[in-house]
């Protein structure tokens, strides 16, 4: 074991006190609302901090757990050992060229707050992400998509650094882009920032676009609920949630854990829900899909601690 205040210390050496907190519940920081304390959160802005932490990691032998948006893990009640470090990298440069348009992102930009800007300066391409709840970083390592379209299209390159400190620049072809996995999914490295390759539009197109998503969105997602996105893969032959609607386990409910009535495809927290519940109920709904169908369910969503 470590000893946390000799660490607490040494960070403060170079990042605020106010962006180091002991003992911090992960349920504050995760779409979920679910998971025990970290031993040291801490919160980064710049990429000599994220170096230095890196450092520190290596010096002392921590655990190191890298945080975006929380938004498609579920946390042990345990909580995670070591240090939970945040990246809030959050840059936007926009560089056009004739009707291309280079956008160079940093890791911690929310899909969200990217999507707003681009409409805003006329740029199309990025409509389907705009209602993804997670950060540029997740996306990149998830290969996040939706409504038929990837980060793998529109991605021409990314800049991580490992944890040595190294920073390295890949092209798109070296992402190793699949269905939601890319090479981040396994590698300990640290995404700081990528470039999209996107085009000028119309922006009332684009707005209408964007628009008619998060209608969809309201209508097909329990966003009402706090939840983790979709909890499992879809497969290559079969729609996950139709399979698990006609094992008849919508609205199913173990303790504060419920299989979505409005997709099945999501399990929500209706309330206090542990992680227990989640493993239970995601457990269930697999021997039930399994023993139905002869599938077997993957996860979609991350188990971190």
């Amino acid at each position: 074991m470590f000893n946390a205040e000799k660490i607490v210390n040494l960070l403060q050496k170079k990042i605020n006190e106010n962006n180091i907190l002991l003992n911090e519940p992960m349920k504050k920081h995760t779409t979920f609302k679910i998971g025990g304390n970290a031993d040291i959160f801490v919160k980064v802005n710049d990429i000599e901090q994220i170096k230095y932490v890196l450092q520190i990691v290596k010096e002392n032998e921590i655990p190191l757990f890298i945080l975006g948006n929380g938004s498609n893990i579920l946390v042990k009640d345990e909580g995670i050992r070591g240090i939970v470090l945040k990246i809030e990298l959050n840059e936007i440069q926009i560089l056009e060229e004739s009707n291309k348009v280079k956008v160079i992102v940093s890791s911690g930009v929310k899909l969200s707050q990217l999507a707003q800007k681009l409409y805003k300066n006329s740029i199309k391409g990025f409509e389907f992400a705009s209602g993804i709840p997670g950060t540029i970083g997740g996306a990149i390592r998830m290969n996040a998509g939706a409504y038929g379209n990837e980060m793998k299209d529109i991605v021409l390159e990314t800049t991580y650094i490992d944890f040595n400190g190294k920073i390295h620049t890949i092209s798109n072809e070296e992402h190793n882009f699949e269905y939601r996995n890319s090479r981040f999914s396994n590698e300990k490295v640290i995404i700081l920032s990528t470039t999209l390759m996107l085009e000028k539009g119309n922006i009332n197109e684009i707005k209408e676009k964007m628009d008619n998503y998060n209608e969809q969105r309201k209508e097909k997602q329990p966003l009402e609920y706090s939840n983790a996105g979709s909890t499992f893969k879809r497969g290559e032959d079969y729609i996950t949630s139709i399979l698990i609607d006609k094992c008849g386990l919508k609205g199913k409910k173990i303790g504060k854990a419920e299989v979505s009535e409005k997709h099945a495809g999501f399990i929500v927290n209706t309330g206090d829900a542990s992680f227990e519940d989640v493993m239970n109920l995601i457990n269930l709904v697999k021997k039930e899909v399994y023993e139905k169908f002869n599938k077997k369910l993957e996860l979609e969503i991350e188990i971190v601690g």
